[in-house]
């Protein structure tokens, strides 16, 4: 049991770390980072009116669910949230076939619902201390 919890505190920490680094990076730049989504979709069959706000609030969605899953608060609906983005990134990809970095958006998508599924193993996180 003792290593069920410790396998999935880490697991937690690695992609929580992950998203937490993904937004860190983008948030100093977030207008430069909308204008390369902005870019990248152009061509592509998802409007300009999507892609803006989408662009805007990404990183500051990844740096949220990156500091909770670290911290392990909200830990479920992090875990969920961070599912969503995926699924959300996954289609973005599609639409400019951006082929190459799919891999990586389902690895996380993988780790977040395998979490999920194991959310009883959250032993160590702000969840079970304000939960006591």
């Amino acid at each position: 049991m003792k290593e069920y919890r410790l396998g999935y505190v880490l697991a937690r920490i690695v992609i929580g770390v992950s998203m937490f680094g993904h937004g860190l990076v983008r948030l100093p730049k977030l207008e430069g980072f909308k204008n390369f989504m902005v870019k990248n979709f152009e061509n592509s069959m998802v409007p300009e009116f999507l892609v803006t706000p989408f662009a805007y609030a990404l990183p500051i969605l990844e740096f949220a669910v990156g500091i909770l899953l670290i911290i392990g608060l909200f830990t479920r609906q992090a875990l969920v949230l961070g599912a969503i983005l995926m699924i959300m990134l996954v289609f973005g990809s599609t639409m400019i076939e951006n082929w190459g970095i799919i891999d990586s958006q389902l690895i996380h998508a993988l780790i977040f619902i395998g979490l999920l599924l194991g959310i009883n193993y959250n032993y160590w996180s702000l969840d079970t201390k304000l939960n006591k």
